[in-house]
C-alpha cells in the first residue's frame, strides 16, 4: 500500500494451493490468442520458451479442458491458438480482478485496521511435484489393508492410486469428488512399445515433447493427449538407449502408489 491506494494482485490457485493463473500467465493466453504462436507469445510477454512451455502445460493440466491447442508443427514450427476454455478464463480473470480493484479502493479509502486475517487469504501452498492433474474419482475399490482409487484425468485417461483406508477415511474419497493427483518427475519411467504393453495402470502412451539433458539426467516431455502432458526426470542413458527425440512415440508410467493425492 503506497500513497493512499492498494496494488491488488490477483492468482488464482488450485485446490491444492498450487498456481494456476495469475497476470502473467493471462497475459501469456492473450499474446497467445493474438499471435497464434507460443513462440512469438513468449517473446511479447519476456518469458523465456521453456518457461512458456511449461505455464501452457501447467494451465492445460489443471482445467478440465486445455486452454490451448497446438496446431501440426508443435513445438518445432507449428502454431497455436487458445480455446473457447481459455478465452473464458481469461474473461473470468479479468472479472475478478475488477472487483477486486473495487475492494481494494474502499479498503484504502478506510484502512486496514481490523483486516489483517483477510490480507492473508493471498497465501498459498507451493508444492514440488511437477505432474500435478486436476481429477475426478470414479471408482474406490477396497481391500483388507489398501484402496485402489481410479481418477478419470480426461475422457480418454485415468490415474490409479493405492492408498490406504485410513486415507480414504480422511480425504472423502467418494464418486466424484474433485482430487488434486500428484506425481513427481523422478517417479515417471518412460517405455518403448515393448516394455510398455504388459502395463495395466498409470501408463499413458504419447509423442516426446521436448528433450532437456543434463549430465546424469534427462527432462523429458510428453504430450498424452487431451491437452495433458507429463514430464519425467530419468537417468540420460536410458533415453539415449532409447534414442528418442522431439515427436518420438514413448509410453510414460508411473507406480500407482507413488501418486499423492490431495484434496480441500
Amino acid at each position: 500500500m503506497t500513497d493512499g491506494k492498494i496494488d491488488a494482485y490477483l492468482a488464482l490457485r488450485s485446490d491444492g494451493g498450487r498456481l494456476l493463473v495469475a497476470r502473467e500467465r493471462i497475459r501469456l493466453l492473450e499474446a497467445v490468442a493474438e499471435h497464434r504462436s507460443i513462440t512469438k507469445a513468449a517473446k511479447a510477454t519476456g518469458f523465456s520458451y521453456k518457461t512458456a512451455w511449461e505455464a501452457v502445460d501447467a494451465i492445460n493440466n489443471l482445467l478440465p479442458t486445455p486452454a490451448f491447442l497446438t496446431k501440426a508443427g508443435g513445438r518445432v514450427g507449428g502454431g497455436a491458438e487458445v480455446t473457447e476454455a481459455g478465452r473464458r478464463l481469461i474473461a473470468t480473470f479479468h472479472r475478478l480482478e475488477e472487483r477486486l480493484a473495487r475492494i481494494s479502493t474502499v479498503i484504502a479509502e478506510e484502512g486496514t485496521e481490523g483486516l489483517e486475517n483477510a490480507l492473508l487469504w493471498t497465501i498459498g501452498r507451493k508444492i514440488s511435484a511437477r505432474n500435478v492433474f486436476q481429477t475426478e474419482v470414479v471408482e474406490v475399490r477396497r481391500w483388507p489393508v489398501d484402496v485402489e482409487v481410479t481418477l478419470r484425468v480426461s475422457e480418454d485417461a485415468a490415474i490409479r492410486s493405492i492408498v490406504t483406508n485410513a486415507s480414504v477415511e480422511d480425504l472423502d474419497l467418494t464418486l466424484g469428488r474433485r482430487v488434486l493427483a500428484l506425481v513427481k518427475a523422478s517417479f515417471v519411467h518412460l517405455l518403448a512399445a515393448e516394455e510398455a504393453a504388459g502395463r495395466r495402470r498409470n501408463a499413458f502412451p504419447g509423442r516426446v515433447l521436448s528433450r532437456l539433458d543434463a549430465e546424469v539426467n534427462s527432462e523429458v516431455r510428453v504430450d498424452i493427449g487431451g491437452g495433458k502432458t507429463i514430464v519425467a526426470v530419468v537417468p540420460r542413458a536410458h533415453v539415449e538407449d532409447l534414442g528418442l527425440v522431439e515427436g518420438d512415440a514413448v509410453t510414460a508410467a508411473f507406480d500407482a502408489d507413488h501418486v499423492i493425492l490431495a484434496v480441500d
